[in-house]
């Protein structure tokens, strides 16, 4: 007879999935640019500060947040579990003011320029008073730039603005669209804030459980310009050498990795596969998990269309691998292959995800935490299944 399902222990209550529902919508709908995370970090420091009987938190030079249990460290053998995830967006940066209504602004992170044409944008100056307006201009990176640079037609003056101001897509408000499990969240930046936000709620559980002080959390900055702040933790001492990274992303989805097909343990990306034995650490964790809880859905992919912080920090010697969303809208473009095919006019979107792949991916995470051991990982699962198999059938081979 087939297992008895059950209801996982890890399932948020009702009224902890509302809070996490309403933590995903406001995270994702504070603006954010690579090297300009700043209202990211104070909403962080905001929440961390409710918690500072029993968290504690540091940042290096470079703005990376390591979040952890105010606990002595893990014992002798003991290997840290950070839950890993990205402050910044793909968005505007003003680099110059030319006068009362016009500005140039660097965009931070990859977006086709068919998507720049005539395209409206939201300028947020120091106390978050907004102004509209539209790309006039869009010029290549070069030598002098590493970024596109754009210029900006202004609706209206405002001297508020200045270099260093963050601007993005001009967007309606971020909001929970459909019905059942069809529920999705349509907002700004799912990329990387939704997974963080997914951070910081699995986080907030785990905190309260003994025998998880080794798992803490590591968010950084400036990845959507080359994993600067990855390379910066994994090289300055920030994080501690036996540090295994269970990095989260928002990956575009394509029919094979569906939206409301669970969130995904991503094997590798466009670039390479991540640390075997992690990843089919988890991936066991979950094929169980699943065969034990009738609701949970997740998927295992490889998800090439993108590059990920894992690999930055599994080459720096670290054990690392992905957990993803699926994404809609990757980078807030619409109907990329047909736009890039030019069979439709570029337009930009809100970024969507499922919202059952998120409290899918809050439940993965407490799963990892509780059910990863603390050393390394050392064989993974699939591997020592082999060499059982290779002694089982060993007589084969003899004469």
């Amino acid at each position: 007879m087939p297992s008895k399902k059950k209801t996982s222990p890890y399932r948020a209550s009702p009224a902890d999935r509302r809070r996490h529902e309403k933590l995903a919508l406001t995270l994702t709908s504070i603006p954010t640019a690579a090297g300009r995370e700043h209202r990211v970090q104070a909403f962080l420091d905001a929440w961390l500060s409710k918690r500072s009987r029993s968290v504690a938190w540091k940042r290096d030079e470079d703005g990376n947040l390591l979040i952890t249990r105010r606990r002595p460290r893990p014992g002798r053998g003991g290997s840290p579990l950070l839950i890993t995830a990205h402050l910044d967006h793909p968005a505007f940066v003003v680099s110059r003011r030319i006068d009362e209504r016009t500005i140039d602004a660097e965009f931070r992170g990859g977006v086709h320029d068919p998507y720049f044409e005539d395209a409206r944008l939201e300028f947020l100056d120091g106390k978050d008073v907004s102004v509209r307006g539209r790309i006039t201009e869009l010029r290549p990176a070069d030598e002098s730039c590493p970024f596109k640079t754009v210029t900006v037609r202004l609706d209206r003056r405002h001297p508020g603005i200045d270099v260093g101001d963050v601007g993005r897509w001009a967007l309606p408000p971020a909001r929970i669209a459909g019905r059942g499990a069809a529920r999705t969240i349509r907002t700004h930046a799912c990329d990387d804030l939704a997974a963080a936000a997914a951070a910081l709620c699995a986080f907030d559980r785990i905190r309260k459980r003994r025998g998880q002080e080794h798992v803490g959390i590591l968010f950084t900055v400036a990845e959507e310009v080359g994993f600067v702040g990855a390379i910066g933790a994994a090289t300055n001492g920030f994080i501690p050498p036996n540090a295994r990274l269970v990095c989260l992303e928002n990956s575009r989805s394509f029919p094979e990795s569906p939206i409301h097909g669970g969130p995904i343990v991503r094997v590798g990306d466009r670039i390479s596969v991540f640390s075997p034995r992690l990843t089919n650490a988890i991936s066991d964790l979950m094929r169980s998990h699943a065969e034990t809880n009738g609701h949970f859905r997740w998927q295992r992919k490889l998800m090439a269309g993108g590059a990920c912080e894992a690999t930055a920090f599994s080459a720096l010697g670290h054990e690392s691998t992905c957990l993803c969303l699926p994404l809609g809208n990757y980078h807030n473009m619409r109907d990329i292959d047909e736009v890039v095919a030019g069979r439709r006019p570029a337009r930009v979107g809100p970024e969507t995800i499922g919202i059952d792949d998120y409290h899918g991916l809050i439940e993965m995470l407490e799963v990892v935490a509780a059910g990863l051991p603390k050393g390394r990982s050392g064989t993974d699962p699939f591997t020592k299944r082999l060499r059982a198999l290779r002694r089982r059938h060993k007589s084969v081979l003899s004469p």
